[in-house]
């Protein structure tokens, strides 16, 4: 008796080890393996003397478009889909990719990430009410959601290669952008939260795969690509310059946008001029 007892308590132990180890269901009809294995396309290497021409641009896209809205969403991850400023977060925090302070855009103040924290999470006083309807202050800390970024900043360089005879576009860094508001609540401008080494950050992003709106997760895109290919809508907030200046530091309104459009409309015609036909 006393055997048949222990031979069923030790069925139940290896049973409910067995639940454990046991693999839940799959979320899906097929094993996603092929972002896993992704590596990103290595850049060619470029030498001084090929390049001829060169144009340093600063361009904003701004998520809440519906052509980069697979950068935007989920707001809450989902698996393995993620937005792109929780697919940073989650880079930065793990201590694969590096921030960099936005003192300036040429990626030369490293910080932490808890020292990041800290910026993105201060501490503010607030009047509430208590039970009675008198008000009081008190101190509290807004947590930082990666859903409240809605806009980020690229910094690219185009150049064209003699050597290969082409025109192309390489990304050097990425800065998310999040909306700044007074104490009344006025809108007062995009504040810059961190910017991040991109050529550093293309091995992460070639295993964090993003919506492909035209065929879904069949589709097996990754951040990479979708930086690699280009596929964003933004619009152009500074060019190289001999002042250093930003757009909207000579130019507002319609203004602002026609200035960005002759930018782009500069690079393009830049190229077609480089061909006879």
């Amino acid at each position: 008796m006393i055997v048949l007892i222990a031979t069923c308590f030790t069925g139940l132990k290896l049973t409910s080890f067995g639940q454990v180890l046991e693999a839940p269901p799959r979320d899906g009809i097929f094993d996603k393996s092929a972002i896993v294995e992704l590596q990103p396309i290595p850049y060619v290497y470029l030498r001084e003397a090929d390049i001829v021409w060169t144009k340093r641009i600063w361009r904003t896209v701004d998520m809440r478009e519906k052509m980069n809205l697979p950068y935007y969403y989920p707001e809450q991850p989902q698996g393995s889909w993620k937005s792109l400023v929780q697919v940073l977060m989650d880079g930065l925090r793990e201590g694969t990719l590096t921030a960099y302070s936005t003192t300036n855009d040429q990626f030369l103040y490293p910080i932490t990430f808890k020292e990041m924290m800290d910026k993105l999470e201060q501490p503010e006083r607030v009047s509430l009410k208590r039970p009675d309807g008198t008000d009081f202050d008190t101190v509290i800390t807004k947590p930082f959601y990666a859903s409240d970024v809605k806009k980020f900043m690229i910094k690219e360089d185009w150049f064209f290669d003699k050597q290969r005879s082409v025109f192309e576009v390489r990304i050097l860094g990425i800065c998310p952008l999040m909306a700044s508001y007074t104490d009344q609540g006025e809108y007062r401008g995009d504040q810059q939260l961190f910017w991040v080494y991109f050529p550093e950050c293309r091995n992460f992003f070639a295993h964090a795969e993003i919506f492909n709106m035209k065929n879904g997760s069949a589709g097996r895109m990754s951040f990479d690509d979708a930086f690699t290919k280009r596929i964003f809508g933004s619009y152009i907030t500074k060019f190289e310059n001999v002042y250093d200046r930003q757009i909207n530091q000579y130019a507002i309104g319609v203004d602002a946008l026609l200035e960005s459009e002759r930018a782009k409309n500069e690079i393009f015609e830049f190229e077609e001029g480089l061909w006879e036909y």
